[in-house]
């Protein structure tokens, strides 16, 4: 009994997963409308999203406009605190070094991420940051609809090549 109940608990948290990756992926897409680069993410806290966003750097001509950072701001923001210890986020790209950074300086406590950034990803493709010695430890899971994920990338930059 135990065994299935396990089971469907695990079924019902990956469905969350899924959800959660969905609506970062719905982020992306109105990046690419906007020819962005399609990357989307959003902070969830107690189950229920709280922030969202996506890319905006050539719109805002700003360095830090990466999806992931913009919506942990917003989180900040929303919870009353730089601290986001009971967040996840939920991101289609793997964090760059600079949104690694911010999420270990903000304490998040997992990041889920679709697809690899063998460019400039330091959650596994270049280094893992995560798992250097510092003051807070980032759970990590990766490849979350990373195929979606993937496509609307390479899709955008296949656009971009021929114009």
């Amino acid at each position: 009994m135990n065994q299935d109940r396990d089971i469907i608990m695990k079924s019902q948290e990956n469905q969350l997963k899924i959800k959660f990756m969905k609506a970062a992926l719905k982020e992306a897409y109105k990046a690419e409308q906007i020819n962005e680069v399609p990357v989307g993410a959003v902070v969830v806290h107690q189950g229920k999203i709280i922030a969202r966003a996506h890319n905006t750097r050539e719109k805002e001509q700003t360095f830090y406009a990466h999806a992931e950072f913009l919506a942990m701001m917003k989180a900040a923001k929303k919870i009353g605190s730089w601290r986001l210890e009971d967040c996840d986020v939920y991101v289609t790209m793997e964090p760059c070094p600079m949104c690694a950074g911010a999420m270990i300086q903000s304490r998040v406590r997992t990041v889920y991420y679709g697809v690899k950034d063998l460019k400039s990803g330091v959650a596994d493709s270049i280094i893992n940051i995560f798992e250097l010695p510092f003051n807070h430890h980032v759970h990590v899971e990766s490849g979350l609809l990373a195929e979606e994920s993937q496509k609307l990338l390479k899709d955008f930059f296949k656009k971009l090549r021929v114009k």
